[in-house]
């Protein structure tokens, strides 16, 4: 092929992703010596090693690991504790980084990845990432990625279990109508919530009502007016399980102005256990996911891949557990 052989092509001819070549050529992660020598092989058969030059100059390294995030809100909040009790006792510095989604759609992680990587970071951790294919030079972990596992190492709570736990501490409650509201359709953790709704009830043999689902993208007026519309007439839910705690913080705000009372009329629970959950005058039952733990898990993958070492475990899971408060009680007919 010709002097202008690209990375893509390396790939194509290699049988693997740009992002593992990109892995081989520069040595920064945990990849079978199988795979890197394939890789390196061709690309000497292809003539790329002249491209590698301005890889070479990115070798020194600025002793600082990136968390890109989509916004700055409370699982985001709580995912940077976790990182920065990670690194806190290391020689690295901590960057928390949120570019403008400005004309940027998914992928904005992309464009970021590029303004960062390499000269202002040594490694990055995307936080919900829209996706996982993004091509870099340095060391990638993804937690919660809005489309699952792909071919970089991801951190996650179990959505499903959590939501499965959820739905029947509700059930053995003594309810039967219970409401969902929805998260984002577009992330993979919130189908998962969904899905483990649905099994609940149909192991409780209990019919799924689409009446009692709503979607709230995670957005506080979305949230509000579905809500609103689940909690309106006599055929309303006794009981709602909502995607997140802020959801479910809005529902009960709702059922308020409507002149409901919780846990005596609707029994409300969440998930995340963000730090306002606990700190209401009615602390919400919700189902905990260790957010700061999945930022620690993250940032031991990043020093891993950062030391040359292979990972154990690409794609971690993590428990999540019912913390029962005060917004769930028994039904009372």
């Amino acid at each position: 092929m010709s002097g202008r052989t690209t990375i893509h092509d390396v790939a194509k001819a290699a049988g693997v992703s740009v992002s593992t070549v990109s892995k081989a050529v520069n040595g920064r992660y945990g990849i079978a010596d199988a795979t890197v020598q394939r890789v390196l092989d061709t690309v000497r058969e292809l003539g790329y090693e002249s491209s590698l030059v301005a890889s070479s100059m990115r070798a020194r390294r600025t002793g600082v690991i990136g968390v890109l995030l989509a916004d700055f809100e409370p699982f985001s909040a709580e995912i940077l504790k976790g990182v920065g009790t990670a690194v806190h006792d290391t020689a690295f510095d901590l960057l928390a980084y949120s570019g403008s989604h400005h004309g940027a759609g998914d992928g904005w992680e992309r464009r970021s990845l590029s303004r960062l990587s390499g000269t202002l970071i040594d490694a990055a951790i995307m936080v919900t990432p829209t996706v996982v294919s993004a091509s870099t030079e340095i060391p990638v972990v993804a937690i919660d990625p809005h489309t699952g596992r792909a071919d970089l190492p991801t951190v996650e709570s179990d959505s499903f279990g959590g939501a499965l736990t959820a739905t029947r501490h509700l059930i053995e409650l003594g309810h039967r109508r219970i409401g969902f509201l929805a998260g984002r359709p577009d992330l993979r953790s919130a189908g998962l919530r969904d899905a483990g709704y649905r099994r609940a009830l149909s192991d409780a043999g209990i019919p799924i009502d689409p009446a009692l689902v709503g979607v709230g993208r995670y957005e506080l007026q979305t949230t509000r007016e579905s809500a609103r519309l689940l909690l309106a007439g006599d055929s309303r839910p006794t009981a709602v399980f909502a995607a997140n705690d802020l959801s479910a913080i809005a529902v009960i705000e709702v059922a308020r102005e409507m002149g409901l009372r919780v846990p005596e009329d609707l029994s409300v629970i969440g998930f995340d256990d963000v730090p306002e959950a606990s700190r209401r005058a009615l602390p919400l039952t919700t189902i905990q996911q260790p957010m700061r733990r999945l930022g620690q898990v993250a940032a031991d993958m990043v020093f891993t891949l950062l030391e040359g070492r292979e990972i154990e475990q690409m794609h971690v899971t993590l428990p999540t557990r019912l913390v029962v408060r005060a917004t769930t009680a028994r039904y009372a007919e």
